[in-house]
């Protein structure tokens, strides 16, 4: 089997988690965060939903800096309604399938650099940079689960059953 596919078949299996997660964040408390250390709930939606979009970029471009010198960073994008949140998941899942659907394993071993102020502080090739997003995904989907807990939102299956839904 091919990265490309290997990487997509994953895609396919975790934007269904990622949408059931989101699908319960709730609307109008986007400030929420559960200790001062914590990032706040919209923040963290907003990762979960935009992440897939990360493997647009480890295809398309060859670095990404996280504080250009030049200018302004990315900026997220906003949302208020789960509708809108659920959009931007769905818009960067399918900018990642079709990236990954427009590449080669051979492009996916060449290299790519994470910069801060035009210095290198990583260098992988695309395929350790996507496998490792997909980990960070899962990750920030995690937090974004206690978080529901905390808020006595029923979670959602994720891998199996949760304490709140028996089947998946």
């Amino acid at each position: 089997m091919k990265l490309t596919e290997f990487f997509a078949q994953q895609l396919d299996r975790e934007v269904p988690i990622s949408r059931r997660v989101l699908a319960r964040v709730p609307e109008g408390r986007p400030d929420w965060k559960p200790h001062e250390k914590s990032m706040q709930l919209g923040y963290l939606a907003t990762l979960v939903a935009t992440m897939p979009s990360w493997l647009t970029m480890a295809i398309a471009q060859d670095t990404l800096d996280l504080a250009p010198t030049s200018g302004p960073g990315y900026k997220a994008p906003e949302w208020r309604t789960n509708a809108e949140l659920l959009g931007h998941l769905e818009a960067a899942a399918a900018s990642a399938r079709e990236a990954l659907a427009g590449t080669t394993d051979r492009h996916l071993a060449t290299a790519w650099r994470l910069l801060v102020a035009g210095r290198t502080v990583a260098e992988n090739p695309r395929h350790v940079v996507i496998a490792d997003t997909l980990c960070h995904a899962a990750h920030h989907r995690g937090q974004l689960t206690v978080y529901l807990r905390l808020l006595d939102i029923p979670v959602p299956s994720v891998y199996g059953p949760s304490a709140d839904e028996r089947t998946f």
